[in-house]
């Protein structure tokens, strides 16, 4: 393996990595796009390194990934701490008995569910996503997890968007919240 100097500031590295693409979905929006950061095996490793060394001594009994970004890294951390991953999906897309969470969006609603034995009382559980803009995904996890008695210790993504008052919310709903990087503007 070719020596590979450390990366002196792994938050400033990772921030170059995300894309930002201009009017996507629609005109006005900057679309903040972690793809490239996954793409590239180095950026990867040291996205994860920064998880794994946050969450290595608060312990979780569980990871809780938002469908569909927050299960690639949720489920990454889940290997790396040795610890279960659970997945939080879209409705419709899973096979046991869930328990469902319908929240607000900008124009209509959404539901969330997961399997009802996913977690047990008493399981202290991170939730996971790639990016919180309103928090209403994360909410609705946490809302879910705690239905089953879990303890949400924290609710991580890479990218918090501040302007649009999703982490504001979440930490008003008494979720701790944890991000790598801000961006600005929404």
């Amino acid at each position: 393996m070719p020596n590979v100097a450390p990366t002196p500031d792994p938050i400033a590295f990772l921030r170059q990595q995300i894309r930002t693409v201009p009017d996507w979905p629609e005109p006005g929006v900057q679309f903040r796009d972690i793809t490239p950061l996954l793409a590239n095996p180095r950026a990867f490793r040291v996205l994860i390194d920064q998880f794994v060394h946050r969450y290595f001594d608060l312990r979780p009994d569980a990871i809780a990934g938002l469908d569909a970004r927050g299960f690639i890294i949720g489920s990454v951390l889940a290997y790396e701490l040795n610890v279960g991953f659970v997945p939080i999906r879209k409705k419709g897309k899973l096979p046991f008995t869930t328990v469902q969470e319908t929240y607000e969006l900008e124009y209509g609603s959404a539901t969330v569910e997961m399997h009802t034995d996913a977690v047990k009382a008493g399981d202290r559980v991170l939730l996971i996503d790639d990016l919180i803009a309103t928090g209403g995904t994360m909410m609705a996890g946490k809302r879910l997890l705690e239905r089953l008695g879990a303890e949400v210790i924290e609710g991580a993504a890479i990218v918090d968007l501040p302007e649009l008052g999703g982490s504001k919310r979440l930490r008003e709903g008494g979720l701790k919240v944890f991000s790598l990087v801000a961006f600005e503007g929404h």
